[in-house]
């Protein structure tokens, strides 16, 4: 089977990762209630800043984001493994910059995710994440964004699978809530 995977929010909890950090670098201690309360990807609004400055903030701490200490989420890394042990293909398709693709494949595979070069996408659009979960055929596949949930919903062949975040609870898609717990 083929198997395809978001990265951010879906295998690793970035957007928590990236709160704490907003606390520290803002010097506030908005609590994680505000966090899981968010309708929105977007995590600024707890913080008092604007959508012009939380696109600031965000994009100033990509690199603290993305390559410091954010953690998979609890279960992920030891699934796909055992995926790929049971012979299944695992293929990673993110919305992250060109600029950043490289890097998070390493990252990946520092923390033990398995990873092949030919097997990792990256820099495209939210959009264009559908064009290339035809093109692979999977069978399955995994991510947290509404935009992109919404559009493969009605795609036939694949098996769709949301992870639980506050701001996709509107949609009505086969659930991940925990790797650990989850079933096919």
């Amino acid at each position: 089977m083929r198997f395809g995977f978001d990265i951010d929010d879906t295998l690793i909890n970035l957007r928590e990762h990236a709160f704490h950090l907003y606390n520290q670098k803002l010097k506030q201690s908005v609590g994680l209630e505000a966090f899981r309360e968010l309708k929105r990807v977007e995590i600024h609004e707890p913080f008092g800043l604007t959508d012009e400055e939380g696109k600031e903030m965000w994009n100033r701490s990509l690199e603290e984001i993305y390559y410091t200490s954010c953690p998979a989420y609890p279960g992920a890394v030891d699934m796909l493994n055992e995926l790929v042990n049971q012979g299944h293909e695992i293929y990673y398709i993110t919305s992250r910059p060109k600029e950043h693709g490289e890097r998070t494949k390493k990252w990946l595979l520092e923390r033990g995710f398995p990873v092949q070069d030919h097997h990792f996408f990256y820099g495209m659009k939210d959009s264009e994440k559908v064009d290339i979960i035809r093109e692979l055929k999977l069978d399955f596949y995994f991510d947290d964004k509404p935009e992109v949930l919404e559009t493969l919903s009605d795609e036939a062949g694949v098996k769709v699978f949301v992870k639980d975040q506050s701001y996709n609870r509107h949609i009505e898609l086969a659930r991940v809530n925990n790797w650990p717990d989850f079933s096919f």
